[in-house]
């Protein structure tokens, strides 16, 4: 009787372990079928899409910098050599072709070194087992990261062959110093593409991903070559290179971070760049996207550009700290800007706009709104040129006062005892307020008295400039302004003649490139085409061009200009020893020097000044001084190997000898008279005007011709 107890009892305990198990091994196979459902598909690989960096182009095509998160290039597998392959297999996974996607012998050393340390620790994972945690999952040490690993693992290596799964890792895994992927990488360590490299720089790339920061070549030289070694011992061992390779590989020396790909230059273009392009196309396309820039920098500018404002700015800041030293105060560091227009298309081929991008994102080439001083002369010039004004017009330079009545200002008297009688009559208050009183003067406080147009403008007399705006109007040389393109606000009055209103330094190059161009402006642009990563087009640019002036006005303005270098306040230019023109410009308490200047094919503008205001450059550091030197020496190194073109000469355009005294034709050249004046040294001056029908040379040398 007990034994038959026992025997039921024993049978009711096997149908409960055994309804036990059952529902064990059910809700084992749901946890686990549930498990595998939430796991990440492994077909997002069918359409792999991972983050590439944008490529940005000069206008001759060639790579100049990139916009990225992860800086990243997918290239095939075709493209990445042999001997790369086999350094990642020798040293990550040498049994790679053999195992199905996990190591038995990985995990086993893996789970002895959990035991010995008593926590999860890394190691023992195949290639394919790295891929699945990069692409699909993160890099915590927890148990259930692992399992969802081997998982993982098993479908990859179910779906995908060995070599695309080999492709998938190296373009994805991280080598330092910003770059994904193995062609990012051998662009920054070697500047070389990947299928280029040789076995030695195989097998340092190979041997970097274990620990991108320790292994680096460019931090840890010494680790890095430990490494590289090892790396080519595997090889040799599993016979993938012979002796006498990895010997010749270990003679080889480790990439020097000078000889590598720079890093991105042009930061403030990169910025206008993004500025302009990430409202469009969005943040994730321009920094994840893949896309192709393809803009209109001339690298051989960008270089010569950033390499002499950097320089300038530096010397100046080291003469200038002895000032600050003595006024006890804070060294303020100066700031510049320049930008270059090709003048035949619009095209910007060089672009800074401050010294240091990572201190100020401010882009004084583009944003700044500064007073141009006398660099804005030329539009009024133009504007007194398209008037009927010659270059031989004569201009009366003499002092000037003003005095407000209403809402003009009339001009009360040109003689130096009145202005006297003036100061002496007048209150302090009113004397200094230039709401009531305005009394323009020249630079160096001299008057000349007759002069001619030509003559003016090279040695940038201020009360010439006020005379032309007075007899043409400020309206008129508004209007030229609008018509070369310069949309900031400008003042309807005399002192507009002096550059009193704050423009940029763009509006002002665009502007002088029409000059250059011979009458043609053209919208400033920067870029020429983007395509996406499959090499559409998503737009394309073209030059938006418009005839604003006469061939002929410009090549009177242009030789003008060219007098401002050849006789003028632009002397230093003449050491760029090619035909240029172009135009100083100084404001007041030397706050800002300017250079505008311009070389048949390149037109470029450089400003100097501090960001306030209210610090002077110097008592002496004008444009001349100042600005044009750094123009000089930027336009060497931009032209640097382009032939020496001269300004080329439209039709209708007569040269005739002009008596600078009086504006008038001179006599003929066999005359005593001319003779006399030539032995004297005061022979007539040679002037280009354009010829009209009725062409004959005004006689405006008295104050009554205005």
């Amino acid at each position: 009787m007990k034994q038959k107890k026992l025997k039921k009892n024993s049978f009711f305990t096997f149908l409960t372990l055994a309804a036990t198990a059952a529902l064990l091994i059910i809700a084992v196979g749901k946890i686990t079928a549930n498990f595998i459902n939430n796991l990440p598909s492994i077909k997002q690989l069918e359409d792999y899409t991972p983050n590439l960096s944008t490529k940005i182009y000069d206008k001759d095509n060639n790579l100049i910098a990139e916009l990225f998160t992860e800086r990243r290039i997918f290239i095939p597998i075709n493209k990445i050599p042999v001997n790369l392959q086999n350094a990642f297999i020798a040293i990550e996974d040498n049994n790679f072709f053999k195992h199905w996607g996990i190591s038995v012998k990985g995990i086993m050393r893996a789970f002895s070194r959990i035991l010995l340390k008593m926590k999860l620790a890394e190691g023992g994972s195949t290639i394919t087992q790295q891929l699945a945690k990069t692409i699909f999952l993160t890099c915590e040490k927890t148990l259930i990261r692992k399992i969802k690993e081997a998982f993982l693992t098993i479908q990859l290596e179910k779906n995908y062959s060995k070599h695309e799964i080999l492709q998938f890792y190296i373009n994805q895994i991280y080598f330092g110093s910003g770059a994904y992927g193995v062609q990012s990488a051998a662009r920054i360590y070697f500047n070389k593409n990947a299928q280029d490299l040789n076995l030695a720089e195989c097998a340092t790339l190979a041997a970097i991903p274990k620990s991108p920061n320790y292994y680096n070549p460019f931090k840890n030289k010494e680790a890095s070559l430990a490494r590289r070694n090892l790396v080519l011992s595997r090889m040799r061992k599993l016979g993938y290179i012979t002796k006498e390779q990895e010997e010749e590989a270990r003679l080889t020396a480790l990439p020097a971070k000078e000889n590598a790909l720079k890093e991105n230059m042009g930061h403030y273009f990169l910025e206008f760049l993004r500025v302009a392009l990430e409202p469009k196309y969005g943040t994730n396309a321009l920094f994840k996207g893949g896309l192709s820039i393809y803009t209109t920098i001339d690298i051989q500018a960008q270089v010569a550009a950033e390499k002499t404002i950097g320089e300038a700015l530096a010397n100046f800041d080291k003469n200038k700290s002895g000032v600050f030293e003595k006024a006890k105060q804070e060294p303020v560091k100066v700031q510049g800007a320049l930008i270059a227009i090709d003048p035949k298309n619009g095209a910007i081929r060089a672009m800074v706009g401050g010294r240091n991008f990572k201190e100020s994102q401010f882009n004084r080439a583009i944003q700044a709104k500064r007073q141009p001083g006398s660099s804005f002369k030329p539009i009024v010039y133009l504007a007194a040129i398209e008037a009927g004004f010659t270059p031989a017009t004569v201009l009366n330079d003499k002092p000037m006062v003003f005095v407000r009545r209403g809402n003009s200002w009339d001009l009360v008297s040109r003689d130096i005892t009145t202005l006297e009688t003036i100061a002496e009559t007048a209150s302090e208050k009113d004397l200094i307020d230039t709401n009531k009183i305005w009394a323009p003067i020249n630079y160096n406080k001299k008057y000349r008295g007759p002069v001619t147009l030509r003559t003016a403008l090279a040695l940038s007399i201020n009360i010439c400039a006020v005379e032309i705006i007075m007899h043409i109007t400020p309206a008129k040389v508004i209007q030229v302004a609008r018509n070369l393109g310069i949309t900031t606000p400008l003042a309807n009055s005399f002192s507009l003649a002096l550059g009193s209103s704050d423009v940029t330094l763009q509006e002002m190059v665009s502007a002088f490139a029409t000059f250059a161009s011979g009458g043609i402006k053209t919208t400033p642009y920067i870029i020429t085409k983007v395509t996406d990563r499959n090499g559409k087009i998503l737009e394309q640019n073209i030059p938006q061009q418009k005839e604003v002036l006469s061939p002929q006005d410009c090549f009177i303005i242009t030789n003008m200009l060219k007098g401002v270098v050849e006789k003028g306040s632009g002397g230093y230019a003449k050491n760029l020893r090619r035909p240029c023109a172009g135009k100083t410009g100084t404001t007041n308490d030397s706050s800002d020097a300017w250079f505008i200047g311009y070389t048949p094919q390149l037109a470029a503008g450089v400003w100097i000044g501090y960001d306030d205001r209210s610090i002077s450059l110097g008592e002496k550091a004008t444009g001349g001084a100042i600005a044009c030197p750094v123009w000089t020496q930027f336009m060497k190194g931009a032209l640097d190997g382009k032939p020496v073109l001269d300004f080329s000469q439209p039709e209708n355009i007569e040269w005739v000898l002009i008596d600078p005294s009086t504006g008038l034709l001179a006599l003929s050249k066999t005359s005593e008279a001319f003779l006399e004046a030539f032995i004297k040294g005061t022979a007539p001056t040679r002037y280009c005007n354009q010829v009209a029908p009725d062409y004959k040379v005004q006689d405006l040398s008295t104050e009554e011709g205005f």
